[in-house]
């Protein structure tokens, strides 16, 4: 068989394996179409300034990221770790508080590998498991307190029309809660005496400080990062917002462009185009509302652990104009499952390429951490409904 012959078949495959969530929105979108075909309705699917604010937001973060602020605040907090239980306090609240401002997938994909190393110098990768598992919940669950914490917070805040003080105040008993249930598992760990950790090894060596014109990105960044904050208070159209940073990166720094999630971008479209459509089809609505109906926190609960749950805040939001109950219900629901909250997926990633004999101990551990702190949560959720 020619080569040649195998290209597209291994470009689809790769395309699957690397973006599952975008080629299932896609075909959903795809057939959904060939039910609704094409018309001018289409126009008004798409939630524009939910994807210019997004857009927007992760550029900034972006920015900051390769800047290495992020680390640099890791390293100055970790200078002064004695011991295995402050070491975890540092690189479990470090992504905890920092996903509330900077989104949990940031959050992870900044203060993993952080962490990988941290153990590394402080000789200490036998806690790689547990404490890239706590990492995870602790982004996912400091996530939850603000509207741009996680891509599905951002898209239901905007589609609610709920104030932001409203919002973190929906929130905020959960993110309480998450914060002692995190706490109290590192007073439970053993602690360990630790030398003091060296942290001017190479390692860091993308450290702000050490980057040319380092201060003035950084004040530019920081006025993008007010203007997405600007954005979620509802002072500024996203479209502005969107439109100076794409100005800006492209005459300054272009190649930062191609580090923005574009799939999640495109998953978005594709979903506004799936629920628009099905949205038409009226025996389709008619079940979804009856299954919706009063258990609205639930469902989007059990529907995230199959479909994760942004594709879950975008497909329900369709059809149920209980918007806090979708808040609350996704966001629990980024527990449970691996993909549960995609943002997962990148701890897991990072624990099978630099320890692959550990991955079986770490989804074991991670199902089974995730089921806990669901029970913790959930029921605290009804709770809260009934008060």
């Amino acid at each position: 068989m020619n080569p040649s012959e195998n290209k597209p078949k291994h470009f689809i495959k790769k395309a699957i394996q690397q973006e599952t969530v975008l080629c299932a929105a896609f075909v959903l979108a795809a057939v959904s179409s060939l039910i609704i075909p094409p018309d001018s309705a289409y126009r008004s699917y798409i939630d524009w300034n939910t994807l210019l604010l997004l857009f927007a937001l992760m550029a900034v973060m972006a920015g900051f990221q390769k800047l290495g602020i992020f680390k640099a605040v890791g390293k100055k907090l970790l200078s002064r770790t004695r011991n295995t239980r402050q070491l975890f306090m540092v690189l479990v609240f470090l992504p905890f508080f920092f996903s509330m401002l900077i989104t949990n997938d940031v959050a992870l994909i900044t203060f993993v590998p952080f962490a990988v190393i941290v153990l590394r110098l402080s000789r200490q990768e036998k806690q790689i498991v547990p404490l890239v598992i706590l990492q995870t919940l602790a982004a996912n669950l400091g996530s939850m307190l603000t509207p741009m914490g996680n891509p599905q917070n951002l898209y239901l805040y905007a589609k609610s029309g709920i104030s932001l003080p409203a919002f973190l105040q929906l929130m905020l008993p959960y993110t309480i809660a998450s914060g002692l249930c995190l706490l109290t598992a590192i007073l439970l760990m053993k602690k360990e005496s630790l030398d003091a950790l060296d942290l001017t090894a190479g390692s860091f060596s993308d450290v702000s400080g050490q980057q040319e014109n380092a201060i003035p990105r950084l004040i530019c960044f920081g006025i993008g990062f007010l203007l997405c904050l600007l954005c979620v208070a509802k002072l500024l159209a996203p479209a502005a917002a969107a439109v100076i940073l794409l100005v800006y990166l492209f005459f300054t720094d272009r190649a930062l462009l191609k580090k923005i999630d574009y799939s999640l971008l495109g998953t978005f479209v594709c979903f506004f185009i799936f629920i628009g459509n099905m949205g038409r089809i009226e025996r389709f609505c008619a079940l979804l509302e009856r299954l919706l109906t009063g258990h609205e926190r639930i469902v989007a609960v059990l529907s995230s652990q199959i479909i994760s749950n942004v594709p879950a805040a975008l497909l329900l939001s369709g059809f149920t104009d209980k918007y806090t109950s979708l808040i609350v219900g996704t966001n629990l629901g980024g527990l449970g499952t691996l993909i549960a909250s995609m943002a997962s997926l990148i701890s897991y990633k990072q624990i099978a390429r630099e320890y692959p004999a550990q991955k079986g101990t770490y989804f074991g551990m991670f199902t089974l951490a995730n089921i806990i702190m669901l029970a913790v949560l959930l029921p605290l959720s009804v709770f809260l409904s009934k008060s």
